[in-house]
């Protein structure tokens, strides 16, 4: 194909020990996923470029795909790879087949389909650190031309944190659910296949540990946490910080042959429910001058598409395909912080300068302050598609592509405050509406911040056109060697910044974002096709930038999504693939990415200090980034044969937090770091069961999926993954009839 594509085996990333996109990073050197607090703050990244908002009316730059349906929110895509064929990564905007949200790449998921025959599966795992999974899948045929395949499985795991204030393990899960797949032979040129998935997860994932000391009273009550960067592995908070999520999907595909031509029709429903808890304080009470603040913020989203698409017969002069697609995604979410704002306390301090504070009557001057906002948004998507491809010889081939793509998006806003009044009786929650009903008073402050009316409702509504598309031509060097060059605008539609605590100057619509990139590359099967080496080149360039920006509002600082100016990636890749045995074999990639501010542009109303510097390295964007494996299989001629198997993966210096301050860029700057993991196993030789252990980081290299600012007393906050610490793993496995 003449574009830049990593295809990872559901083997491979099941035999990293994989339960998620987040592990498909290790073994594709373009993709970095940036890790949140919660899933709804995660994003994937493609070559340095990704979106990462708390808005709900705003679209990410990496689109995540399942069997051909496109997932409206980042954070769906996160779930359980439940059993996954293969994962596509395209790399660079892919404005004319995909489009929706695709100005970055695409991540596309494609999972098994039935057998002919009966069989199936069960598996259980058991890693270290109480970590358990379970899965089975049955392939039943339905009769002579339906068959069908189910999975279901069942993990849950401690943690790889303590909380002192609660006396357990955090930054767990437990997830359960199932997937069905039913394959109908209508006739011998209909094909129907029908889909279907559920999916339950609690996660008390990811609690924020504070890497660095504070610089206030907060550094005594974190003092039982053992503050040591990367290598902390407390927290001390009294709420838990968790993620409760139910989703489910259906989906049904027909594929119809008319005199030579191809029709395809999918046909989606998917609902999302994410609750989002979060201790926001990071403290195990409030203190005298420590406010506490507790978040928590439900959110609904369900999402129709349908798309329609034509294609030509392949092998002659003109091939095309052409295509329509529809999408309407609605979400809706509400959204509440409650703060504890404690100004004096007659209780005896816990340490110098550390005052507890009690809800107690007559103990502490306490006051309750509540700000609640209910917000959603409708994403309304219509798009028609056209590519066309000339083989002009047996070595020459053009392509060229359009897609016109109309979006809508309306957004709906209301906030209510409940300022609760200073007094010695303990908390008050009463409302103040004759003073607070313009505005809201920050639960951290206390202090009253202008913007958005309480309770007056805010509507919004854009409405954007766009033509994106492609042009590329590909030319066959010898029968092995492939090369390629290639133009595409990429699109990503409108938004807006709705989230808690939107202003009034924030409310205007967030421009599309649109890309001009530009590509060359070699595909090269060489050493009688033993060795796969591919090669490309790329450079894009991005206007209207859809990033978080730092602020200042009521002398905090902030991040609110803008149109944050013009940014640039350009960079270098390497796949390879050499089997020189059936026994033998060796894959890895290598990608260099230089992204970077071309011209920053501030928020309206903006304070000027908050510029970042043009020529600022984009966060999420490592230079350097690389990762090699290898298998090795010795037939025994016996009951079992033996697997070895080692990956490796590295990555350069990463910056995490986008701040104009040179000193924050500093500390939220990751080292360069690298991990390896390793396993053996045997396989049975009709591969009717196998046993394989792993050890995963081997030389337990500790390092951070994310460090930003904003903890207490100017401290930074990290998040430590599974993959930082040493654990083991050992999977037993069992097939029968067709999985065999």
């Amino acid at each position: 194909m003449p574009l830049s594509v990593s295809v990872v085996s559901g083997a491979a990333i099941a035999s990293q020990g994989g339960v998620n996109l987040e592990n498909a990073q290790y073994l594709v050197p373009s993709l970095n996923f940036r890790k949140g607090g919660t899933s709804l703050n995660q994003a994937l990244f493609l070559r340095g470029v990704g979106t990462i908002n708390f808005s709900i009316a705003a679209e990410p730059s990496v689109a995540a795909v399942i069997d051909g349906v496109v997932l409206s929110r980042a954070g769906e895509g996160f779930g359980d790879l439940v059993d996954i064929d293969r994962i596509e990564v395209l790399r660079g905007p892919q404005g004319t087949l995909f489009g929706k949200n695709a100005s970055a790449g695409v991540v596309s998921m494609v999972t098994k389909l039935p057998e002919d025959t009966f069989g199936g599966s069960a598996e259980a795992s058991y890693y270290s650190a109480q970590e358990y999974r379970a899965r089975a899948t049955l392939n039943l045929p339905l009769g002579e031309n339906i068959r069908s395949r189910v999975t279901g499985f069942y993990s849950e795991y401690d943690g790889n944190l303590r909380n002192v204030a609660l006396g357990r393990k955090v930054n767990g899960y437990k997830h359960y659910g199932v997937r069905g797949v039913i394959e109908a032979d209508l006739s011998d040129a209909v094909t129907l296949i029908l889909r279907g998935d559920w999916r339950k997860a609690n996660d008390d994932c990811c609690a924020e540990v504070i890497g660095t000391i504070p610089t206030n009273a907060a550094a005594a009550a974190l003092a039982g946490t053992n503050i040591r960067g990367d290598d902390t592995r407390r927290v001390n908070q009294n709420l838990l910080t968790q993620t409760k999520e139910e989703s489910w999907g259906v989906s049904m595909q027909l594929d119809a042959e008319l005199g030579g031509q191809t029709i395809t029709s999918i046909t989606a429903y998917r609902k999302w429910d994410n609750t989002e808890i979060r201790d926001g304080d990071f403290l195990d009470r409030p203190y005298v001058g420590l406010n506490q603040l507790h978040d928590i913020g439900p959110q609904t989203s369900k999402t129709f598409s349908q798309e329609l698409r034509l294609s030509s017969p392949t092998g002659g002069f003109f091939e095309y395909v052409a295509g329509l697609y529809y999408s309407r995604a609605e979400s809706q979410r509400q959204f509440t912080r409650d703060s504890i704002i404690c100004t004096a306390s007659t209780l005896p301090a816990a340490a110098p300068g550390l005052i507890p504070c009690s809800t107690a009557p007559g103990v502490s001057t306490a006051r309750s302050v509540t700000g609640t906002t209910d917000y959603g948004s409708i994403f309304t998507n219509m798009a028609a598609f056209g590519q066309v491809t000339l083989n002009v010889s047996d070595r020459l081939r053009l392509i060229g592509g359009i897609r016109y793509t109309t979006d809508q998006l309306e957004g709906n806003l209301i906030r209510r405050s409940n300022v609760g009044a200073a007094a010695a009786g303990g908390i008050n929650p009463s409302f103040d509406a004759g003073v607070y009903n313009n505005g809201l008073v920050d639960p951290v402050t206390g202090r009253f911040v202008p913007g958005v009316s309480n309770g007056i409702p805010l509507n919004l509504k854009t409405v954007n056109d766009n033509w994106s598309g492609k042009a590329a031509v590909q030319f066959d060097l010898t029968d092995r060697i492939m090369s390629y060059a290639s133009y595409t605008r990429g699109y990503k539609g409108p938004a807006y910044n709705l989230f808690f605590n939107l202003g009034t100057s924030g409310a205007g619509v967030i421009a599309p974002e649109t890309v001009n990139a530009y590509e060359v590359g070699l595909k090269n099967q060489l050493l009688d096709n033993t060795l796969i080496l591919n090669i490309a080149g790329f450079y894009a360039k991005y206007k209207n930038y859809q990033a978080n920006n730092p602020d200042v509002v009521a002398g905090e600082r902030v991040t609110r999504l803008t149109n944050a100016g013009s940014v640039s990636t350009r960079g270098v890749e390497i796949d390879l693939l050499y089997q020189p045995s059936r026994a033998f074999s060796l894959n890895g990639g290598l990608a260099y990415t230089d992204a970077k501010i071309d011209s920053f542009r501030l928020p309206p109303g903006a304070d000027a200090t908050q510029r970042v510097p043009n020529g600022t390295r984009l966060s999420n964007a490592p230079k350097w980034k690389g990762s090699l494996g290898a298998t090795y299989k010795i037939e025994t001629g016996g009951f079992a044969d033996i697997e070895l198997g080692a990956q490796g993966s590295y990555q350069s210096s990463q910056l995490y937090e986008l701040s104009p301050i040179a000193a924050t860029r500093a500390a939220t700057t990751v080292k360069g770091y690298g991990i390896v993991d390793v396993s053996a196993g045997l396989v049975a030789a009709d591969n009717g069961w196998s046993l394989r252990a792993q050890v995963k980081n081997l030389f337990d290299q500790s390092f951070a999926s994310s460090i930003v600012s904003g903890g207490p007393g100017g401290s930074y906050r990290y998040i430590i993954p599974r993959e930082a610490d040493r654990y083991f793993g050992l999977t037993a496995r069992v097939n029968f009839g067709s999985e065999k």
